[in-house]
């Protein structure tokens, strides 16, 4: 996981949230074990959104000339994550690396 999000919840600097007890490959084999996609990007990269994924057992796929940020937020059940700790570190992360200040929500179909 060479992501923002895990670097620097690995160096502690999420607040609230203790730095993981693996490393990036354990943790990238876990979110693809549970459901999640891992997704590689090349080059240089700006995200322009966050989306915030509530649906379960989807992860968006990325899409030529739209980076995105995506929190697949259904996966904090999967992991036994405290959500909103969750859901705040994603957003300090947005805001460490310079990201974009635009979110969408995306949630299930009633």
């Amino acid at each position: 996981m060479g992501c923002g999000f895990f670097k620097l919840w690995s160096q502690g600097k999420l607040e609230g949230i203790p730095p993981p007890e693996f490393n990036s490959e354990e943790g990238k084999d876990a979110v693809i074990e549970a459901g999640g996609v891992y997704e590689t990007l090349s080059g240089s990269h700006e995200e322009k959104i966050v989306y915030i994924n509530f649906v379960p057992g989807t992860t968006l796929e990325p899409k030529a000339g739209e980076q995105r940020f995506v929190v697949d937020a259904w996966l904090t059940g999967s992991f036994d994550l405290d959500v909103p700790k969750y859901l705040i570190a994603a957003a300090s992360t947005v805001e460490q690396l310079k990201g974009p200040l635009k979110a969408k929500l995306i949630v299930p179909n009633p």
